[in-house]
């Protein structure tokens, strides 16, 4: 009887594995948009990101064109629930900021949400 695989062939797989591995990982770092209804976007936020301010504003200038309107609402997925918009309630329910950029009305603003409890910063 022949061997289904060789040293060769299981080095691959497992190599191939290891690579798979890394890249789903690499998912779990990577702030993804759910979808848009409107002019409003819907980011979910790495858990371990979710307080990190400079993080926010890292993925704002990614995802905001500095010459026009921008809405984001920020949300966590703790369940992994499927992405769909409308967001299903596991993940609207985890809100933790939004951001609004408004360039008819010249104004910009950052909220935490306050499920996030940041210290000395006003909430909604």
């Amino acid at each position: 009887m022949k061997p289904i695989l060789n040293v060769a062939g299981c080095a691959l797989l497992v190599g191939c594995a290891v690579l798979a591995f890394r890249a789903v990982a690499a998912d779990t770092d990577a702030w993804t948009v759910a979808g848009q209804q409107g002019l409003v976007r819907f980011v979910i936020v790495p858990m371990e990101q979710a307080g990190d301010e400079r993080a926010y504003e890292r993925e704002i200038l990614k995802l905001c064109d500095p010459e026009r309107t921008c809405f984001l609402n920020f949300y966590t997925n703790s369940t992994r629930a499927q992405l769909t918009v409308p967001l299903p309630d596991a993940i609207a329910n985890e809100s933790t900021a939004t951001y609004r950029r408004s360039m008819k009305n010249g104004v910009q603003m950052f909220a935490w949400s306050c499920r996030m409890k940041v210290p000395g910063k006003d909430c909604f």
